[in-house]
């Protein structure tokens, strides 16, 4: 087990630094990335597989007012951090978010949205496989878990790439946009990463 200091300091350093990839900023979200979060949690298909239908600039700064960074890592809550450019003509854009899930002191649930004219371009591979060593490495988590829907065809692809194990098919488990949906539930544990 991780000394209680050492998880401190990794919690504090996500919250003040964030994580630093080959091309990408992971960090706390910022006023600044609201009207471009608004504007990609908004397309039609970028909500399809989410709880949200319609998502506006209110919407956005409620998501961002509620955010409170000072409790990250706090088992039973979720955060979401943005995935920024470092590089080229679109330093510091907004280009997605990652979620993360404290389920309690040991497992995290990840989640990953790709704005739709970034995706394609590795960007959730790169964003994510970075929030797994930070998980694994810096946390010491036991278990990372993500569920999806099974007609989300890209995220399940990127979690098999990742080499998450597919451990549940839950059949119409979730009543979702008018209708009952299957699940997938993919996890890893720290011994397989």
């Amino acid at each position: 087990m991780a000394s209680t200091l050492g998880l401190s300091k990794a919690l504090h350093n996500m919250v003040n630094n964030g994580l630093t990839t080959q091309h990408f900023m992971l960090r706390p979200f910022q006023r600044a990335d609201l009207k471009a979060f608004a504007a990609y949690r908004a397309d039609p298909q970028v909500a399809k597989y989410q709880s949200w239908s319609d998502y506006s600039d209110s919407d956005a700064i409620t998501f961002y007012e509620g955010m409170d960074y000072t409790q990250f890592g706090a088992a039973g809550n979720w955060f979401q951090l943005a995935i920024v450019s470092t590089a080229g003509p679109t330093l510091t854009k907004l280009v997605g978010d990652l979620a993360l899930h404290f389920i309690d002191e040991q497992q995290v649930e990840i989640g990953f949205t790709i704005a739709p004219e970034y995706q394609g371009q590795h960007i959730a591979f790169e964003a994510v496989s970075a929030l797994l060593d930070y998980l694994f490495i810096e946390l010491h988590k036991h278990r990372v878990i993500a569920v999806t829907d099974t007609q989300n065809l890209a995220c399940c692809r990127l979690l098999e790439k990742l080499h998450f194990r597919r451990e549940a098919h839950y059949v119409k488990n979730t009543f979702f946009k008018g209708a009952w949906g299957d699940e997938y539930l993919y996890a890893m544990l720290k011994e397989e990463y």
